[in-house]
């Protein structure tokens, strides 16, 4: 897997990061959303760089211009709830990008720290020789991607997979490697090292689902 991750850089990106986390300013629900509608919009801009690109002219009030435009059938997957502020960021700018949706959310059968992903509910395009994004903001443990790769399998196999996330754990982007292609990408704001007993990134930022829609029972 071929990894970006942009939290040891100086940019703007940090700032949006920095209030995700911090516990008084993400208390504004519609903030923490924007927020990570933004860091969609910078990862999903970086992104475009590496797609294929074809030359078009473009008729002017004064004449033509040829711009280099991008060639991508493009298909953008978002984990809900958590997932669709940044599904948003991404469709800011791919605009003419098809969408797909699935739920999965984790099951501890016995109240412990081990946990099943439960996947209840897909639609998606079909995904031949397309160009699939993958969203989702916080990378655990990894499972839950892994999940979304098997539901995905029925509807044809993608040229290329990228996959977008806000924070990872090592130990998550790890496991994921070891289940998605190789030449997959990851584009993520931050990599937090340690993940809880029951799978939550440290020092992370929290729930994002609840964080942006509220709690669930």
């Amino acid at each position: 897997m071929i990894i970006h991750n942009f939290g040891g850089e100086n940019s703007l990106l940090n700032q949006f990061v920095s209030e995700l986390r911090d516990i008084n300013i993400q208390k504004d629900s519609m903030r923490f959303r924007r927020n990570i509608e933004r860091i969609g919009e910078i990862l999903c801009y970086e992104l475009s760089k590496t797609l294929n690109y074809k030359v078009n002219t473009v008729q002017t009030p004064f004449g033509h211009k040829a711009m280099a435009l991008p060639l991508n059938n493009l298909v953008l997957c978002s984990v809900l709830r958590a997932g669709l502020p940044l599904h948003r960021g991404l469709l800011n700018y791919f605009d003419k990008a098809e969408n797909a949706f699935i739920s999965a959310y984790r099951h501890h059968p016995d109240g412990g720290n081990d946990f099943d992903v439960i996947v209840k509910y897909f639609a998606a395009p079909a995904l031949g020789g397309k160009t699939l994004i993958l969203t989702d903001p916080m990378l655990a443990t990894g499972k839950t991607l892994e999940n979304v790769l098997n539901a995905l399998k029925g509807h044809g196999q993608p040229k290329q997979i990228h996959i977008i996330s806000v924070i990872g754990s090592k130990a998550g982007i790890e496991y994921v490697k070891s289940v998605f292609p190789e030449n997959t990408h990851l584009w993520i704001a931050a990599i937090d090292d340690e993940l809880t007993g029951k799978g939550y990134i440290i020092p992370g930022l929290g729930d994002a689902g609840d964080l942006s829609y509220g709690t669930k029972l």
